[in-house]
This record gives C-alpha cells, sequence and structure tokens, in this order.
C-alpha cells in the first residue's frame, strides 16, 4: 500500500458514505426533516438513520435536536462547508459531461463592512456577464468572515486590511490595489477652493471613517502632528453611508475616491484635496491548499 493509499485508509475517507453525506447536506441546507425526506422519497426515520450514521462515522453529533428543531453544531458547520463544495463541483462536473456545457459554478465572497462597494463591483465586473456563475455576497466584521472562511464557507474575504497568518489559522494575503486618501466635498459648495494638507483641516466640517477603518488612526495621527482639530460631523463605517453624507451634507469626507466614482464623474462631487500620506489598501484573504473556483483564480490572477 503507498503513502497516499495508506492516509486516505487512517483517515476513513474510503469508508465515508457520500449517500448520508448528502442527506445531511439537504436537511443542513433545507433545515426540516420531513421536507427533504418527501423530496427524497425516503421516511423521516429513513432520513434519521442516515444521519445517524454519518454521525456515527464522524465520531461526533451533526446537529443539536430541541425538539423538532435542528441546529448544526460546530462539526456540523464544518461538515456543512466541505459537502457544500463537494456538492457543488458535483453539479459543475456534470454540467461540462451533459453536451459539454461549462457547468453552473459558484462564487462565496465575503467583504468587510467598511469595504467600498464601488471597489468590490469593479473587481467583479469582469464576472457580471458570466451566465454559468452564481455570486454569493455578503458583509461583516472581519473576523466572523475569517471563521467563515476556514470553515469552508467562503471562497475569499475581501478586506481593507492585511491580516497574519499562523499554524492555527493559515491564511494567505494578497495586495490586490492600494488608493490614495482624498478630501472629497460637494461642488457647489466647495467650488474652487482647495484643501493642501492636514493643516487646512482646522476646524472645517468632515465625515471619517469609523474607528474600525484601517485608516482612521493614521488620520487621527496626521491631525495631531499637524496640531490641527477638524469639526467631525460623522463617523461612519459603512462606505455607501459615507457617500450620502459627503453628496447631501455639504461636509467634507475622508474616503478613496472609488468610493464616489460616479458623482466625481458627473460633477456632483469634487476632490478638494489628497492626503498622499495615507492610502487604503484592497487585500483578497484565501486558505492555502483550498480548492479554487476558476471565477477566482482568473480575478486574483490578473490583479
Amino acid at each position: 500500500m503507498n503513502e497516499n493509499n495508506q492516509k486516505t485508509e487512517h483517515l476513513g475517507l474510503s469508508r465515508l458514505n457520500f449517500h448520508h453525506l448528502h442527506y445531511f447536506w439537504r436537511v443542513a441546507k433545507v433545515g426540516h426533516l420531513s421536507k427533504v425526506a418527501a423530496e427524497m422519497h425516503v421516511s423521516q426515520s429513513a432520513l434519521s438513520a442516515q444521519i445517524r450514521q454519518l454521525e456515527d462515522r464522524i465520531g461526533e453529533p451533526l446537529f443539536s435536536r430541541e425538539g423538532r428543531r435542528l441546529t448544526l453544531t460546530d462539526t456540523g458547520k464544518l461538515v456543512y462547508g466541505y459537502a457544500d463544495r463537494i456538492f457543488d463541483l458535483g453539479t459543475e462536473l456534470m454540467g461540462r459531461l451533459n453536451g459539454q456545457n461549462p457547468g453552473q459554478s459558484k462564487l462565496r465572497i465575503g467583504s468587510v463592512s467598511t469595504l467600498s462597494r464601488n471597489y468590490q463591483e469593479n473587481w467583479l465586473r469582469p464576472l457580471l456577464s458570466d451566465p454559468n456563475l452564481t455570486l454569493t455576497l455578503e458583509s461583516g466584521l472581519l473576523e466572523g468572515l475569517l471563521d467563515r472562511l476556514m470553515q469552508h464557507e467562503l471562497d475569499v474575504v475581501l478586506a481593507n486590511e492585511a491580516v497574519p497568518t499562523s499554524p492555527d489559522r493559515p491564511l494567505h494575503c494578497r495586495l490586490l490595489a492600494s488608493q490614495v486618501m482624498s478630501v472629497v466635498g460637494a461642488t457647489d459648495v466647495w467650488g474652487k477652493r482647495t484643501i493642501k494638507g492636514p493643516k487646512d483641516l482646522q476646524d472645517v466640517e468632515i465625515a471619517l471613517p469609523g474607528p474600525r477603518h484601517a485608516v482612521r488612526a493614521q488620520f487621527d495621527a496626521l491631525c495631531v502632528s499637524a496640531g490641527v482639530t477638524p469639526k467631525v460631523r460623522a463617523e461612519v463605517d459603512d462606505m455607501a453611508m459615507l457617500r450620502l453624507l459627503t453628496r447631501d451634507s455639504g461636509w467634507l469626507a475622508l474616503l478613496p475616491e472609488v468610493v464616489v466614482q460616479d458623482e466625481l464623474r458627473n460633477g456632483q462631487l469634487k476632490v478638494v484635496g489628497a492626503l498622499k500620506e495615507l492610502k487604503e489598501r484592497f487585500y483578497a484573504i484565501t486558505a492555502p491548499h483550498r480548492y479554487q473556483p476558476q471565477a477566482l483564480r482568473s480575478l486574483i490572477s490578473t490583479n
């Protein structure tokens, strides 16, 4: 027996019943035993027995049962993440084999809530015309997204800060782009006025990214160094909301130009100044040694 076969036998992969895994995956996805039993044309008791056999094989419960309610355990969430990818790939494979159709594939993307949605859309634009690709897009806090990445529930996390790797959480963090932070204001308010540097921000009304944003601490330090105190009117984590405030309030705002690219293009907003000391960086974070959808590989390779 060669080394690979020994490893497979040691892990028990040769005895993993994929019918049981499929039953588990459908119940976890649908959330109801009775609905899946009807879908699979089996009795509810037979379906429960199949899932119990999978739990026995794995050695841990996959669901916690409270009356009729089923909730995934931590192990269940891990197994579900793998199963979701396995059966997505199976669907894609059958699509390719059926008349050379490329098959329907899925790309699951998480982005931090402070990331510009314009940047995200620009990054995804090459994929938007692909009829065989389904995009799943969600946002949240970085740590929660990274946990989901490690649980195989996401393919990539887009962030505006680098993250360290460790033996317990191996990650690959790739720099996609960077952009100077600009001071932007309404054209009809600011006209030809400009901001040449931090010293010009004394008592100026401004909306800033919230304290969780990667460049906020750098901006505060820049102001302290210059001895100025802007009049902070809003602290906003969500870039879409910061864009709206910039457009409608008459205040200045600190943000990368990609956030307001449409308003700059139509002349509604203008760049009043640029703080070249500050840059927002955009990263794609993936888990190494994992299957990556072709769509993700093509996106990352072009950046």
